[in-house]
């Protein structure tokens, strides 16, 4: 590491010349990498996935994409047959207004499906042509078919729009302000607590890494485009935790320069230091979240792959760009940003020193206070229920709401909003209408009789479930649609949005235990080899999982069962929408192991330094408790930010992460990691020779 510094230092223009040019193509390719993260997320080989591919590969509209549903509640004493000729014409609107769309309903067909046990709620299935977009997201057609029904009546009553497009349109959902506003949005909050941390113009240093990492990144992950899809997802992983993890390696590294400053060195040789130390413990952290997020790429989901991908790249850039080109800048311009240099590092934090203190002279209670939070949650975590979003909470009010409602009060159900398409020969699509329409809560069956819905050879089959899709239920009726389809013929295949995401569940959620396990022993590995450990790198690694469980459980106290999502004035989800966990297990591994790296890696050097392990954990917590604290709520605010938007599933994902951050820098690293090392004493180094000739370290006793 000191050659490595030294070298950097006496190469200062090539270094920064060679950052400055990579950032300023980053940035001009940053647009261009944006839209180049187009993959089609998908499940290979699941019966879900596949129709509903095959649904929109050849008949344009469909599949895993909802349909929107144009409602009427007519007038007492008016039945759907009544004003099925009304009804007719709705379709020939929205035929007109959503050029290659699919679309049946009571007054096409005839058919019960469409129309409420006591005849006067009715409702359309339009599915609008898929858009040649990212995600596939819609953001004209509601617009468009709410005013083409504008000044229509049926009976005279109104038609009211809902689906789920329809319901997110009313709650402001549209395209959204995009990764780059949150960016934005954490840029400003982390300037805020460096402002705090620093209380000089140091604290735009930080920040200035990131800024160089984040375009860089964005850069390479366009490079690997050439020779693999990447998900859109990749964008908010690299700006979101790439501005966290860039900021948290150049602030570890900056507080360790300043604190050398304070000792009395000059500023090159602080700078070595701070390289030597806190700078080594940046790349072990760097390398250690790299290769476990890398470890992705062991589930066979091409966005997982992607994921993999890009969880490889943010820390390693980072880390390179912290152990390079920000030496150059603390020799060339640290002093100056020292300014006004109010605050001195030469002396821990008394405030951290104190709790650390109090901490390891109540070092049982401590621990069972943390445990007890924590396996708590953990235990709430264990009634997670993975379904798809809840459309009964995605709008307060809107003509989108009130369809709903009319939906649901009627006893047609919320289910009709995320109906099952099945794809089946035309001989045996009648069977399939039979034998689905049996099935349990399932409101009806129908094989529309128009060309719209009859190509290639097959015929779909619209089956209409009455339970809401974010239910355990409606999870389970999946099953039995399918059973009762495949009875139908050899040839009927199921799909649609609820069996696509109980592939999805199965195969991410079905290979977890094996990806944490992978994760966890590259984690083990290399930390063993960093800490010179056997226990410190298996606590890191259990505390760490510990820290995902609780930040689920979280997300299922507050939002699956309500307790606190009347903060926002939203009734309890009933399930955590399939994707959200594992995206949160993405980002709180990364970046709550770069805190367990630092506080150990501090507590290590103590140790090395005194042989005393009460006083290593003092000296430790007090040096690394402010930093960690910083860093975390740099996090914190960003994901707060997030949770102030419109979208129901973007807050619990907010929620989720906030409350992780949070969890880990006070509950697990404040006071379960300090009180556990104390607890275990000399055992905490204990590294045999046997281990630490495979580790290729010095053994520790």
């Amino acid at each position: 590491m000191t050659s490595l510094t030294r070298w950097v230092l006496s190469h200062r223009r090539i270094v920064v010349a060679f950052w400055a040019v990579l950032t300023l193509i980053g940035f001009a390719m940053m647009g261009p990498a944006n839209e180049s993260f187009d993959q089609k997320f998908s499940v290979p080989e699941r019966e879900g996935f596949a129709t509903s591919e095959y649904i929109a590969d050849t008949y344009g509209a469909g599949g895993e994409n909802l349909p929107l549903l144009p409602v009427v509640t007519l007038p007492e004493g008016t039945t759907a047959q009544d004003a099925r000729d009304d009804l007719a014409k709705l379709d020939a609107i929205a035929l007109k207004t959503l050029a290659g769309s699919r679309v049946t309903s009571f007054g096409s067909t005839g058919d019960e499906a469409f129309v409420s046990e006591d005849g006067r709620t009715v409702f359309s299935l339009v599915y609008p042509r898929i858009p040649d977009t990212t995600f596939g997201e819609d953001t004209v057609s509601v617009p468009k078919l709410r005013a083409a029904f504008e000044d229509v009546k049926v009976a005279g009553e109104p038609v009211r729009i809902t689906g789920f497009d329809a319901l997110n349109e009313d709650v402001g959902g549209g395209e959204g302000p995009g990764v780059f506003l949150e960016v934005l949005v954490g840029g400003v909050g982390a300037l805020a607590v460096l402002g705090y941390v620093f209380a000089s113009l140091m604290a735009f240093l930080p920040l200035l890494m990131a800024i160089v990492a984040i375009p860089i990144t964005f850069l390479l992950a366009y490079g690997l485009t050439a020779f693999t899809s990447m998900s859109p997802i990749v964008s908010f992983l690299i700006g979101l935790v790439g501005l966290g993890v860039a900021i948290d390696y150049a602030l570890l590294v900056v507080v360790r320069w300043r604190e050398e400053r304070a000792h009395g060195r000059d500023v090159e040789e602080a700078t070595v230091k701070a390289m030597e130390t806190a700078g080594r413990s940046v790349i072990f952290s760097g390398t250690t979240v790299a290769i476990a997020l890398f470890a992705l790429i062991a589930i066979p989901l091409p966005f997982l792959r992607s994921m993999g991908f890009a969880g490889l790249l943010i820390p390693l850039v980072s880390v390179a760009v912290a152990v390079t080109l920000l030496p150059v800048l603390l020799v060339k311009w640290g002093p100056k940003l020292d300014w006004p240099h109010r605050r001195d590092d030469d002396k821990a934090s008394r405030a951290w020193t104190r709790w650390a203190e109090g901490v390891v002279r109540h070092r049982w209670i401590s621990a069972g206070v943390a445990l007890a939070i924590l396996l708590g949650l953990t235990i709430s975590a264990t009634n997670l229920n993975l379904g798809t979003s809840n459309p009964d909470v995605q709008a307060k009010s809107g003509d989108a709401k009130v369809a709903l409602q009319a939906l649901t009060d009627s006893g047609i159900g919320s289910g009709a909003l995320a109906p099952y398409e099945l794809v089946a020969s035309p001989a045996e699509a009648p069977a399939a209408v039979e034998k689905t329409a049996a099935v349990h809560d399932i409101h009806g069956s129908v094989a529309p009789d128009d060309p719209a819905w009859a190509k290639g050879g097959t015929q779909i089959v619209e089956v209409i479930p009455t339970l809401n899709p974010a239910t355990r239920e409606a999870r389970a009726l999946v099953d039995d649609v399918r059973d009762a389809g495949h009875a139908a013929g050899e040839s009927v295949r199921v799909g649609g949005p609820m069996p696509g995401n109980n592939d999805f569940i199965d195969a991410v959620y079905g290979n977890f235990p094996l990806l944490v396990v992978l994760i966890g022993l590259v984690t083990f590995i290399l930390l063993a080899r960093a800490f010179r450990s056997i226990l410190l790198p298996l606590k890191a690694v259990l505390l760490n999982i510990l820290s995902v469980l609780a930040a689920w459980g979280v997300m299922t106290l507050v939002w699956q069962n309500g307790h606190g999502s009347q903060i926002w004035d939203i009734e309890p989800t009933g399930a955590i929408t399939s994707w959200i966990p594992l995206m949160v297990f993405a980002f709180l591994f990364g970046l709550s192991m770069d805190y367990e790296v630092f506080i150990l890696s501090r507590m290590r050097e103590e140790y090395d330094a005194t042989g005393e392990t009460n006083s290593a954990v003092v000296v430790g917590m007090g040096r690394t408790g402010r930093l960690v604290t910083s860093a975390a709520l740099i996090l914190f605010l960003a994901f707060i930010a997030m949770a102030s938007g419109p979208q129901v599933d973007v807050k619990v994902l907010a929620t989720g992460l906030a409350a992780g951050i949070l969890l880990d820098a006070t509950v697990i690293r404040g006071l379960l990691v300090p009180a556990v090392v104390s607890l275990f004493g000399k055992w905490n180094w204990w590294l045999p020779p046997a281990a630490a000739r495979i580790l290729r370290v010095e053994p520790s006793t």
